[in-house]
């Protein structure tokens, strides 16, 4: 299984949209790219058929023709931490088929972007989190940072716990969650001095909505480039 695992700092800092795109971009580097959002949480009912906002944005931005299950092969109605949402239903997340079925989705192609949920440890099953989603799939990690208050503590840590299950970290990318926010540049020296992988890229806060093909463009190809050697 070729390609990366996405995590993020926390929840609602532009995991997807940035999965999405990379996905541009790889693509426009001539790959055959499968974006996969491993577990999706919290569904409208549009037009009689029920979706995720995520799992679109991610199918809108492949182009192999995959399908809603291919691309979000496990979804659930409410919007919370996955294992609620699973309980609410009356659902188990079970390990082996969550995995063969991401595994069976990134054989659509060349290089799988698999999205984690929330950060990098939300639990999904007694004994199993997304941190072991990623082991279990071994995929070297991308970091999306969410530039806010915290971001610097937050991305350490979660570099600090990607390495510790013996994953690599292969770069980041900072998104802009909170306009306004001071001191960027020197948040960034201190986020690329710490991290000490390559930044894939530094995403303005887009009006909404935002369209992840103008974030593609400014994605630096050249290390995402790297990244594929």
């Amino acid at each position: 299984m070729n390609g990366f695992f996405i995590t993020g700092t926390d929840t609602e800092i532009g995991k997807t949209f940035c999965t999405a795109a990379l996905t541009h971009a790889f693509t426009a580097l001539g790959r055959r790219v499968v974006p996969i959002k491993s577990l999706a949480a919290g569904q409208e009912l549009v037009d009689g058929r029920w979706i995720n906002e995520d799992v679109q944005t991610l199918l809108a931005a492949q182009s192999l023709g995959l399908s809603d299950a291919q691309v979000g092969p496990l979804q659930f109605r409410e919007p919370c931490a996955p294992h609620i949402a699973a309980r609410l239903e009356g659902r188990n997340i079970e390990r082996e088929p969550l995995l063969a079925a991401i595994r069976t989705s990134a054989a659509s192609g060349d290089l799988a972007l698999v999205e984690g949920v929330g950060g990098f440890r939300v639990p999904l099953t007694p004994g199993w989190d997304t941190a072991d989603l990623a082991v279990d799939l071994g995929l070297p990690v991308i970091l999306v940072v969410g530039l806010r208050l915290g971001c610097i503590n937050h991305a350490l840590l979660t570099a600090e716990a990607v390495r510790a299950r013996g994953l690599r970290l292969a770069a980041w990318v900072a998104n802009t969650v909170e306009a306004g926010q001071p001191h960027v540049t020197d948040n960034l020296q201190a986020l690329q001095s710490g991290l000490g992988v390559p930044c894939l890229g530094h995403l303005p806060r887009y009006s909404r909505p935002a369209d992840p093909r103008q974030a593609a463009a400014q994605l630096n190809s050249s290390a995402l480039s790297a990244l594929l050697a």
